[in-house]
């Protein structure tokens, strides 16, 4: 009997104590693919209606930010939101990512892994870009936003080819083929899939369209607005807290 009670003691205390925790969240699912939707919920046990919203972040294994947001509270204090593990490049590595959520000076976080991602493909500002090599292999690949460009570089140890298919949210238009500077003829491209014959000792490939990924992407956009939500809000308690009280 004396056990009894004291099992059922030690649960109410638990319990409370998890009710009572001021900041909680929790995922729908510890591991995802990268073509899932990931569901994130969580409580807040005294609600601020100064404070606003909540503010999620999700970072990769190597602390990149991969997705932000800001979520407003039900009455109950209560949070959900979704991100898309397919909604970017960003997102291509395996591994483990943290997500974070931030309400005032309550912060709490959880991590989840990802699994089945594209990387033995190449990596152009948040976005995979598959490619396939003959006669050689591919060293590094950058955007030129200048000239709407993929410029590959290569290690050509023979005469070979080339295919790479970027996403239309990488690149788009996709019209002229440079190998070494110079107009190549020995190319074919249908749609988004651009195959291009090299010669033995060839460095670079550009492959040029209308359009290319801009530096300043997405998630970098979505985290300079929050950064200035953030000042404004915390700019307009300054001047209240230092108003004259009559």
């Amino acid at each position: 009997m004396l056990l009894a009670v004291l099992a059922i003691v030690g649960t109410m205390t638990i319990s409370s104590a998890y009710a009572g925790l001021p900041l909680t969240v929790e995922t729908d699912n510890t591991t995802y693919s990268h073509d899932d939707t990931i569901t994130i919920s969580g409580q807040i046990a005294n609600m601020n209606p100064q404070l606003g919203p909540v503010t999620i972040t999700v970072a990769n294994s190597m602390n990149s930010i991969v997705a932000i947001d800001q979520i407003n509270l039900s009455d109950s204090g209560a949070f959900e939101t979704t991100f898309k593990t397919s909604s970017g490049g960003a997102w291509k590595y395996d591994g483990t990512y943290t997500i974070k959520v931030n309400y005032g000076s309550l912060s709490d976080k959880v991590t989840i892994e990802l699994t089945g991602g594209c990387e033995s493909q190449l990596f152009i500002k948040g976005n995979c870009l598959p490619y396939e090599i003959s006669g050689g292999m591919v060293t590094g690949a950058t955007a030129n936003t200048n000239d709407n460009s993929i410029i590959i570089s290569l290690d050509a140890h023979d005469d070979g080819t080339l295919t790479i298919t970027p996403s239309e949210s990488t690149q788009e238009g996709i019209f002229m083929v440079l190998v070494d500077g110079e107009e190549s003829d020995d190319v074919e491209i249908n749609g988004n899939e651009v195959t291009v014959m090299f010669p033995a000792g060839a460095e670079e490939i550009e492959v040029i369209g209308t359009f290319v990924v801009p530096e300043f992407g997405t998630i970098a956009a979505m985290i300079l607005a929050v950064a200035i939500i953030s000042i404004i809000a915390i700019s307009s308690k300054s001047r209240l807290s230092i108003m004259p009280r009559y």
